[in-house]
């Protein structure tokens, strides 16, 4: 377990990178948009993505401001928006959906802070296992993240390619679950090649931390995936399983699985 703020104890997402290092795979996180296309078929979406072989669920709360994302996840968010999916609303998704595999909450400080004092709670008791906020970096505010780093859910926190190593010390000390390490500056999106520095700058986190390194931003299909999970204990994919799902659930689901079949083969 990280040191620093973090008294997070063991739970589904530790085992799950714990059962990965001891069967020599790694782990596929998949991230989708909460109310994208509809309720109904995002239901469909995350029970999909689960059965398709993914280890790790990120599911992200629709905002109407959403500057860490390209346009495909943006679209996403707006859709959801617009279909009425709202903080809680996307709670009572995640309870209904009765996943088995570990669920990340992802999303943007301000709908997390509207949803009242007992945000954390609520989040946990809706069945989730980690919260990843995207604009809340460490140092930003230090009471409010002791909150985060206080409660039972994994507190996953972001490191971008270009953090000199002791920001990244510190980051991490102050995380848990995992370490979100974004390949790339700039929004989320899809690219057709892995970003050539990339082992480098997992070696240079490695040495601070022993937490996994999940990389993400970017990342299309399951070549990339497996040049990533080469490196890395972990592979992040959105936007490309957003934008299946734009198409059908079937589609996204499809991508889901090559996605994992070309991980466990490059394993």
């Amino acid at each position: 377990m990280a040191s620093g703020l973090v008294t997070t104890l063991s739970n589904k997402i530790d085992n799950r990178f714990a059962q990965l290092r001891e069967n020599g795979r790694k782990a596929l996180v998949c991230y989708v948009t909460a109310g994208h296309p509809d309720r109904v078929r995002s239901m469909e979406l995350l029970r999909g993505i689960e059965h398709a072989g993914a280890d790790v669920l990120e599911i992200g709360v629709p905002f109407s401001d959403p500057m860490a994302d390209g346009p495909v996840i943006q679209a996403s968010s707006q859709r959801a928006l617009e279909a009425g999916m709202t903080f809680n609303r996307v709670l009572e998704l995640v309870a209904e959906a009765q996943l088995t595999i570990p669920v990340v909450l992802f999303g943007y400080l301000n709908p997390f802070l509207a949803a009242g004092p007992n945000f954390l709670t609520k989040i946990r008791d809706a069945g989730c296992d980690g919260v990843l906020i995207t604009d809340l970096p460490v140092g930003a505010d230090p009471a409010l993240e002791a909150r985060f780093a206080a409660s039972p859910l994994a507190f996953v926190r972001l490191v971008a390619p270009t953090t000199p190593v002791e920001r990244m010390r510190l980051i991490a000390q102050h995380g848990s679950g995992f370490v979100y390490l974004i390949s790339r500056l700039g929004v989320t999106g899809m690219q057709h090649e892995v970003a050539p520095q990339l082992g480098a700058t997992v070696e240079r986190l490695r040495s601070v931390t022993t937490l996994p390194i999940c990389v993400g931003f970017g990342v299309t299909d399951a070549r990339q995936a497996a040049a990533v999970t080469a490196v890395a204990d972990g592979v992040v994919v959105g936007s490309a399983i957003v934008k299946a799902a734009d198409q059908s659930v079937d589609s996204a689901v499809a991508l889901v699985k090559s996605l994992r079949a070309g991980i466990d083969q490059a394993s």
